[in-house]
């Protein structure tokens, strides 16, 4: 498979911390990555490097091969990156179908003149009930998302992001808050999106689901990556039990 993002020795340095230290890692085309890490590894300082919000200090970011350093982040999406936010926030005054649709049109805007003469909707509108759909929530169509419980709220987020039809799509915590059977069944639709060709990082703490689904971890820890490889040998690894348990695991031993 082909790389379809390379990330090369960055550094994220806010005066004088630095929250990434020369990290690098990539991702195949068609590959499903879990970025894992314990509580302030970075983990989300990394991803918003690689979605714009963050400026690194040095290193390079490639999507398709081409720098995405300097590219703001609406650039970034027009050229194929997608995500997620943890934290959840949809449009309160529109539908759940309106949010996705209004997500799906965000193309037509590329062009102020294609964006003024295009006043039909109802290509947006079938885009997000097939997104709804595959997501497992067009019965909250009509909804107020106001209305809806964290669970829905997760999958119109998804759903959100899919819109833009992303070919890398990055979930920042999506099982975040949600009860076992709920995180379950949300990972299993991340895997079926991946199954169907989606290319995605997801950052998580559910180390269960994280290794249930993915074919690869990606580990950081203060800042440095510490492991990557397949989920069994990763977790097996020596410093990932350390960064996890905070205690100092003997290999000998192990």
């Amino acid at each position: 498979m082909s790389k379809l993002l390379e990330v090369s020795n960055l550094r994220v340095q806010f005066g004088g911390v630095v929250a990434i230290d020369d990290v690098s890692f990539s991702l195949a085309a068609g590959e499903i990555l879990g970025f894992i890490g314990p509580n302030g590894a970075g983990k989300t300082t990394m991803m918003r490097a690689v979605t714009g919000v963050v400026t690194p200090t040095t290193g390079s970011i490639r999507l398709k091969g081409e720098e995405l350093i300097g590219h703001t982040i609406h650039q970034r999406v027009r050229r194929g990156l997608g995500f997620s936010q943890q934290l959840v926030k949809p449009f309160r005054n529109m539908t759940v179908l309106e949010n996705v649709a209004l997500a799906a049109g965000a193309h037509h805007t590329a062009s102020p003149v294609s964006a003024l003469f295009r006043i039909r909707r109802e290509d947006q509108k079938d885009r997000a009930k097939d997104l709804l759909e595959q997501v497992g929530i067009s019965d909250a169509a009509e909804a107020d998302p106001s209305n809806l419980p964290l669970g829905y709220l997760k999958r119109l987020e998804v759903a959100r992001a899919l819109a833009l039809d992303p070919e890398l799509l990055i979930l920042d915590e999506p099982l975040a808050g949600l009860n076992h059977a709920e995180a379950h069944t949300l990972a299993d639709m991340v895997l079926d999106l991946n199954k169907a060709g989606q290319s995605i990082i997801l950052i998580e703490h559910n180390l269960g689901e994280v290794m249930r689904i993915c074919s690869r971890l990606v580990v950081q820890d203060n800042g440095h990556k510490i492991a990557d490889g397949d989920p069994e040998t990763v977790m097996s690894d020596a410093k990932v039990r350390t960064a996890y348990l905070g205690e100092v695991v003997d290999d000998a031993a192990a």
